[in-house]
């Protein structure tokens, strides 16, 4: 069972970690294949030794998909800029993940707006 101080200090820890990589993102990191991307979340593992780094990318799949391999490719350095910034003896391993969840939002508000529309029209009197 996990204490509650060691989950206060891991969600402490993601956010520092989310506004870090942040900072990186928007001066440090020269890779043309990195576009427009901002760290919409960070998921740390209960033992803190890996995190899963959120990313939302402005622009199509293809974009993204090059983004994510410009922030694959620099993953050790942001790890190595971590461990300096927050003084971390070990930092966590990064995996970069695209997120996804506002286009998922928009097709979940798009599917309810279709329904919706659905029951008006048969719920609406026909001509007689």
């Amino acid at each position: 069972m996990e204490h509650r101080g060691q989950k206060y200090h891991r969600g402490r820890l993601s956010s520092a970690i989310r506004e870090e990589i942040e900072t990186i993102l928007e001066g440090e990191l020269g890779d043309p294949r990195i576009g427009l991307a901002s760290v919409s979340a960070v998921l740390m593992a209960q033992d803190a030794r890996s995190a899963r780094v959120m990313v939302t990318v402005a622009g199509d799949d293809a974009e993204a998909e090059r983004t994510l391999e410009g922030l694959s490719a620099a993953k050790n350095y942001v790890r190595h800029e971590l461990a300096e910034r927050l003084r971390l003896r070990r930092p966590p391993e990064l995996y970069f993940q695209i997120d996804r969840a506002d286009q998922l939002e928009g097709r979940v508000d798009e599917l309810i707006g279709r329904e919706k529309k659905r029951r008006r029209k048969s719920t609406e009197p026909g001509p007689s």
